[in-house]
């Protein structure tokens, strides 16, 4: 049984391989891309609308409350990067029902990329909500001694994030195997069914995850920057 599609060279030329992991995830994307544009080509204010609209609309208006309800003050400003994120890995899962697909999540390479996607993003919306001088003075708080220790945490929380999803989607993997072995004709109808769920429980936890990454980072530098605002909230929390 193979645990990644790593694993699984559909081409190979010299020491170029074309793996399953490549394979399935262009095709995700192509299925993002194409759906998204047919989708919004066809997008009406009247009062006939079309069911993919409706879903589409619930869809949107769904993650902009989540962000908020992280605490976000602008959900709009983060809702095209989280969305992504949301999309990509719930329709990543999803398509594992198709006979034949290998789900590229079930890849830490993958999951890398997508944490590394985070990592990148919390700087670039920190940075251009209170400046690069802000951002970088986070590290040296609560003092500069912690300047270390504030990197290293920046990084590890990053490869937790990457871990953490490959391992719950490898982790089925390996159940599956075990239970269509025990016994073939039921268990995969079941495990199918789950995997559905589990799937978008992971796509909804990675995206929350990166959204709260984000939020306490803005939220840090808001309170670092101006320590009487600071109080006066937490006294306002208590």
């Amino acid at each position: 049984m193979e645990i990644s599609p790593d694993a699984w060279v559909l081409y190979e030329w010299r020491d170029l391989r074309l793996n399953a992991t490549i394979v399935f995830t262009w095709g995700v994307m192509a299925i993002l891309v194409l759906g998204s544009w047919a989708v919004t080509a066809r997008l009406s204010e009247g009062e006939t609308v079309s069911r993919w609209q409706v879903m589409l609309e619930v869809i949107v208006s769904t993650i902009r409350d989540q962000i908020a309800e992280v605490g976000a003050d602008t959900p709009g400003r983060y809702l095209p990067f989280i969305g992504t994120l949301f999309l990509f890995i719930a329709t990543a899962n999803v398509l594992a029902v198709v006979p034949g697909y290998e789900a590229p999540t079930g890849s830490l390479s993958t999951t890398a990329a997508l944490a590394i996607c985070v990592l990148v993003a919390v700087p670039l919306f920190s940075i251009g909500e209170r400046g690069l001088r802000g951002y970088l003075r986070t590290y040296l708080q609560p003092t500069p001694f912690m300047l270390p220790f504030n990197l290293v945490s920046e990084v590890s929380r990053t490869v937790a994030l990457a871990v953490r999803l490959y391992g719950n989607m490898m982790s089925g993997t390996v159940i599956v195997g075990i239970l269509i072995s025990v016994a073939p004709f039921f268990f995969p109808v079941v495990m199918q069914v789950l995997g559905l769920l589990t799937g978008l429980i992971q796509a909804y936890i990675f995206a929350i995850l990166a959204m709260v990454y984000i939020g306490s980072a803005s939220r840090g530098r808001r309170g670092s920057d101006n320590p009487a605002a600071a109080q006066e909230t937490e006294a306002k929390g208590d």
